[in-house]
């Protein structure tokens, strides 16, 4: 528990640090500016993903601890991970950014409300319903405050941040598999028990999460660019953050288990779903 409590709120708010240096208000100010495409990607991340995550739990009949922290995963804004596999993709990067800061901030309220919901419907055993306000406060904290100082070093030495940048997106790519492993092995025994239908639940709910974050937007006439950053966006989710709430925050380490299955998972779904879209613009281009 000790692990928990002070461990996962520090990995976190290094990842969550290393966002910070990445932003400037302009890039709140830039979804101004690109509306339609912001307003499309946050209707899907914040309306189509828990309804179709909540399909998916009922359709694969997960236990309610496992399915309360599949809800929680998809309450969960998208991670750092998506601005790489967007610039890999050659989508618009910069709405990427807007995104993940304003889902971030938006996700306070949010995941809160979703988790609540979903231990209220599935009644996982003895664990209280909803994140009170001291825990939502922990939330707040735990996201918003890395975020802001982050901000703040790059407002205020802008070479620092920028010399730093890459440093700390390495170092959160190795905290984020410390992480992931660290939750696997406290809950080995449920892990190796449930391996099999959570990873199907995990590439499935990915595997969707890209598409329906890509093909709605290119439904809706928005540029490719864009619709690649949304896919992105919408399909790569914070791990590490729901890995962080139901073990430092609500105390169940079993409830991090999709997250961390999900966050082994979808390195390689996101790559084969790049390489997807590749193929299918070369062919459209052709």
């Amino acid at each position: 528990m000790e692990f928990a409590a002070v461990a996962l709120p520090l990995a976190l708010g290094v990842i969550m640090f290393g966002l910070g240096l990445d932003l400037t208000p302009g890039d709140f100010a830039r979804v101004a500016r690109q509306p339609k495409a912001a307003g499309v990607a946050l209707a899907c991340q914040l309306l189509l993903l828990p309804a179709l995550c909540f399909a998916l739990v009922l359709l694969f009949r997960l236990p309610p601890i496992l399915a309360v922290g599949m809800m929680l995963l998809a309450a969960s804004p998208g991670g750092t991970t998506a601005n790489l596999y967007s610039h890999l993709f050659r989508g618009d990067v910069a709405l990427n950014i807007s995104l993940t800061a304003i889902n971030s901030v938006i996700a306070v309220v949010t995941l809160p409300v979703i988790t609540n919901l979903a231990i209220a419907f599935f009644q996982p055993g003895d664990l209280s319903v909803g994140l009170q306000f001291k825990k939502t406060l922990e939330v707040f904290l735990i996201v918003l405050a890395p975020v802001a100082l982050g901000m703040t070093v790059r407002a205020l030495k802008p070479a620092f941040a920028k010399a730093m940048d890459k440093p700390v997106r390495i170092a959160s790519v190795a905290i984020l598999a410390l992480v992931i492993a660290g939750a696997a092995v406290n809950s080995f025994d449920l892990l190796a028990s449930n391996f099999a239908l959570l990873g199907g639940i995990s590439v499935a709910f990915c595997g969707l999460s890209l598409a329906v974050g890509y093909v709605v937007p290119r439904l809706l006439r928005i540029e490719q660019p864009q619709a690649v950053a949304s896919a992105f966006e919408v399909g790569i989710h914070n791990a590490t953050l729901a890995i962080v709430v139901a073990q430092a925050v609500l105390g169940r380490p079993d409830m991090s288990l999709p997250a961390a299955v999900y966050g082994v998972l979808m390195f390689p779904v996101a790559a084969l779903f790049g390489l997807w879209i590749t193929r299918r613009r070369a062919a459209s281009a052709a």
